[in-house]
């Protein structure tokens, strides 16, 4: 294949460190919980939607932390927009639906690992889909969004950053 199908950012260097700008703004946390740009080319031919997650594996949850999830992307989109994890944001293109994050909201919920804990992990990973929407509620969980983009994907592109925070003094 001449084009690789690949995920950046201008905002969070891959395999980096994710800026402070970006981390959530509560529980301890005191960024702008604000998303960053993102970005991708090469989604493979027969792509009718795309999605957009940001998963921490490392999250002491035992099941790792949903960050931001965005669903029926349209496939001629390339880019998401400063923010556009805005809660009610209108810059997400037509169509794409926010799902409910772990922080339990329909928006980007920065990172935030507790104090102390080595840097986490950070996989945004844009998802391209074999079907033009996911049937899924509105409401549904991040489990069943997940599992949902997974039974659909034709192709996904990822990178990974760290964010950690110093120990509590």
């Amino acid at each position: 294949m001449s084009d690789a199908f690949v995920l950046s950012s201008p905002d969070i260097p891959a395999g980096g460190s994710i800026p402070q700008h970006f981390e959530f703004n509560s529980f301890g946390c005191t960024g702008n919980n604000e998303s960053p740009v993102l970005r991708w080319s090469g989604a493979p031919e027969g792509t009718q939607s795309l999605a957009l997650t940001v998963y921490d594996p490392d999250a002491p949850s035992g099941s790792g932390w949903w960050h931001w999830m965005v669903v029926d992307i349209p496939a001629t989109t390339t880019e998401l927009s400063a923010n556009a994890g805005a809660q009610g944001s209108a810059t997400l293109p037509n169509g794409a639906r926010q799902i409910r994050n772990d922080y339990g909201v329909f928006a980007w919920g920065g990172v935030c690992p507790p104090p102390g804990d080595a840097p986490h992990r950070y996989v945004f990973t844009v998802h391209a889909l074999s079907v033009p929407r996911l049937e899924i509620p509105d409401d549904a969980t991040a489990a069943l969004a997940g599992f949902m983009i997974n039974a659909n994907a034709l192709a996904t592109a990822s990178f990974t950053a760290t964010y950690g925070r110093p120990a509590a003094a």
